[in-house]
């Protein structure tokens, strides 16, 4: 028999590559940082948000006096740790509640005055704001202790 040495007959197929165009996002971040802040903006338009939510607070004119006798003053203070005092006691909400509706009930022209310490929590400053409202007290007023009280 006769052998050659020559390869086997296979065709020869070349694949030929196709360059492709990648398609990149956004070049530069101020394009992609505008249409961001542009989506923000349509999502809150949308969202219809109630931005009025808050405490209203009936405010004296500028120009009016009123005088409280010193037997119409309800007095309060919070400490650093949101506990509210009267006269010395320490009391909760509800009892400070019932300590309000009791002074109302006797002399309805009754002025609820808190003293806050500035380290107190917020949250239990617009509690007791919130009180206030809910009792309807017509005249409130809060100030914030200062440091050499």
């Amino acid at each position: 028999m006769f052998k050659h040495n020559r390869p086997s007959c296979k065709p020869v197929v070349k694949t030929m590559k196709i360059k492709r165009q990648k398609r990149h996002g956004f070049q530069d971040s101020s394009s992609s940082s505008d249409v961001a802040f542009l989506l923000i903006i349509y999502f809150i338009v949308i969202a219809g948000f109630n931005v009025n939510k808050g405490f209203l607070l009936n405010l004296p004119a500028k120009d009016s006096t009123r005088l409280i006798l010193r037997d119409d003053l309800l007095r309060f203070e919070m400490d650093e740790g949101g506990e509210i005092v009267h006269e010395g006691e320490t009391l909760n909400i509800k009892q400070a509640e019932s300590l309000i509706k009791g002074a109302q009930r006797d002399n309805p022209n009754i002025a609820v005055i808190i003293t806050i310490d500035r380290q107190a929590h917020w949250q239990n400053v617009v509690s007791f704001v919130e009180l206030a409202q809910d009792l309807q007290v017509d005249s409130f007023s809060f100030s914030m202790k200062k440091d050499s009280q």
